[in-house]
């Protein structure tokens, strides 16, 4: 608004004649490199940045009627004097003071700001989660970037918002906002930002429309054991008494140290077969990973977040396929019984894995797989050992996929791997002996996958691609992605970048290029995100190999998409480096 003066104020730039900004309504004018829309409206004189904060239309072109001022574009409405705005997608708009001075007004090129600019995306991002606004959250994580906070403060304020409001507690958001943690130092910049907006938008959606959790006090005893308070939360979980389970495991976070909180959760996560239809492992997983970004002193609300999991959750063994026609879920119990005894055989052993080991869990006798696994634990098998064999047989499900299965049966080998790759990485935190039956409820998972390799797709033949150009076979890999069921054709491509010693991380970012750039379901992220764990936990080549073909092939079975989310980024790139938008829009 402007002040009379009888001169221009120091630091005021000449921007327009008054008695033509009178006559006109408004004007537009450079100060200090900035376009300010200029209004004369009620006697009084008004400056606003000239690209509205939602998508960069002049202001300019708008109408000014009772002291607002909106947007002929999207119809965004702003409080003329200070800048407010009455629709939270759109964000406050720079005002900039003026003054008139003998029949000219002067602006102020550089006005004073109420907050930093890192501070005011902070806010923002909170915002875009609260009212679930892709185009904010995209905006928010570029800025945020750009003021070196990409990271953490997506990480950490999704997380807040995520174990704060909603009910059911840890799920598919916060799981996935976990996934784009551990792909974020596997990817280029580019795809940082979009890994990170990926993560809070999941939050917020997952979020939406949702009634807030309230959080349950801890025990006060601050003397109980760790497996007194094991004994409790597993009773808790076993009856579905969320709410005792939760102040068992709040009492635990103040007083043991990680490795028994993995070992108190996942006991609890085990006590019944393959939860969830593997869900509350992989949950329970992330959950523990997420604290390795964010810092353990979040364990209460994060851990407390995962209680529902495990008391709501689907238990298998109270379905038909794990029943009928072999009971599986009985071997996983009688074996459950004997694993103390197992373990004890092996404790002074050191157990090399057969080369026949993952093709006897891929079988399809589960008595034989029973044995093998009995076998392996006598014989001094780790639960590390062990989970690793399972996921490597998991991952073979997903790699030879049959795609004249139903589109539908991707889910159930994405599942069974989902589960085996989470207990893989429990037990690098734990030998706990409950990561043992986890172990037998993924193979038994293995097994029951059987049909859908029949017939078996055959893994792409090493050494068939030595004379390629690697970076031409990203690219290709790349295309794959354009075209609805170029599966097969895009394991093969990865097999040839291994045939032609490509360099492996160019790889994982190509793939995470693809991914990122689509409208990618939970599933999908969650498959990249665990073949690039199994990557870094391969034993072997032909293990690298097929830690990136599976995720390839599952990939290209559900890409395209109509990549909405990158139309959304995209705005949001052009609105930052100050592109016109409206103006693309009007072509």
């Amino acid at each position: 608004m402007a002040t009379e003066s009888t001169d221009g104020p120091d630091g005021y730039e000449e921007a327009a004649d008054l008695a033509t900004l009178q006559e006109d309504g408004r004007a537009v004018a450079t100060v200090g490199g900035h376009s300010v829309a200029l209004f004369h409206h009620e006697g009084e004189v008004y400056g606003v940045d000239n690209r509205c904060p939602h998508m960069g239309f002049p202001l300019a072109k708008g109408s000014v009627e009772d002291g607002l001022l909106t947007c002929h574009w999207h119809h965004a409405r702003f409080e003329l004097s200070c800048g407010d705005t009455f629709d939270i997608w759109a964000d406050d708009v720079q005002t900039f003071p003026t003054a008139v001075d003998d029949g000219a007004v002067y602006v102020d090129p550089d006005p004073e700001t109420d907050v930093a600019p890192e501070v005011h995306w902070r806010n923002r991002l909170v915002d875009g989660m609260a009212e679930n606004l892709s185009l904010v959250l995209a905006k928010s994580a570029i800025h945020l970037d750009h003021h070196g906070e990409g990271f953490a403060t997506p990480l950490e304020t999704a997380v807040d918002f995520g174990t704060k409001y909603r009910a059911d507690g840890w799920g598919r958001g916060l799981t996935t906002l976990g996934a784009m943690a551990n792909l974020y130092d596997q990817v280029d910049h580019d795809e940082k930002q979009r890994a990170m907006f990926v993560g809070v938008r999941e939050v917020a959606s997952n979020c939406a429309g949702e009634p807030p959790r309230f959080d349950q006090y801890a025990l006060d005893n601050e003397d109980l054991s760790k497996e007194r308070l094991k004994s409790w939360f597993r009773e808790t979980c076993e009856v579905r008494d969320s709410d005792g389970a939760e102040r068992c495991l709040r009492a635990a976070t103040a007083t043991l140290p990680p490795a028994d909180l993995v070992e108190i959760t996942v006991a609890a996560a085990t006590d019944h077969l393959y939860m969830n239809g593997s869900h509350t492992i992989d949950f329970v997983n992330k959950a523990f990973e997420t604290l390795d970004h964010v810092g353990w002193e979040q364990a209460p609300d994060v851990l407390a977040s995962t209680v529902d999991t495990i008391t709501d959750g689907s238990r298998a063994e109270e379905t038909s396929a794990w029943r009928q026609p072999v009971d599986v879920a009985q071997l996983c119990f009688d074996a459950d019984d004997e694993i103390p005894d197992l373990a004890a055989a092996g404790a002074e052993k050191s157990w090399e894995r057969p080369d026949d080991f993952v093709d006897r869990l891929l079988g399809d006798d589960p008595h034989a797989i029973d044995e093998a696994l009995r076998d392996a634990v006598a014989a001094g098998a780790t639960t590390e050992q062990l989970a690793h064999a399972v996921a490597v047989a998991a991952l073979r499900r997903v790699a030879q996929f049959a795609t004249s299965n139903e589109f539908g049966d991707w889910n159930t080998v994405h599942h069974t791997f989902s589960f085996a790759n989470a207990v893989e990485r429990l037990a690098g935190r734990t030998d706990a002996d409950a990561l043992y039956r986890a172990c037998w409820q993924g193979a038994m998972s293995v097994y029951l996958d059987r049909f859908l390799n029949q017939p078996a797709a055959p893994l792409p033949e090493a050494g068939a691609g030595g004379d390629d150009d690697p970076a031409e076979l990203r690219e290709r890999l790349l295309s794959t992605f354009d075209e609805q069921g170029r599966v097969d054709e895009a394991g093969r491509i990865v097999g040839r970048h291994f045939d032609a010693d490509g360099d492996p991380d160019a790889l994982k970012r190509t793939m995470a290029e693809g991914l990122l750039r689509e409208d990618a379901g939970f599933h999908t992220l969650q498959t990249v995100e665990g073949g690039f764990a199994q990557f870094e936990a391969a034993e072997s080549d032909h293990e690298r190999r097929l830690a990136l073909i599976a995720p390839a092939r599952y990939m290209a079975a559900h890409f395209p998409t109509r990549r909405e989310n990158e139309q959304t980024f995209a705005i949001a790139e052009r609105l930052y480096r100050g592109e016109a938008i409206h103006e693309a829009a009007d072509d």
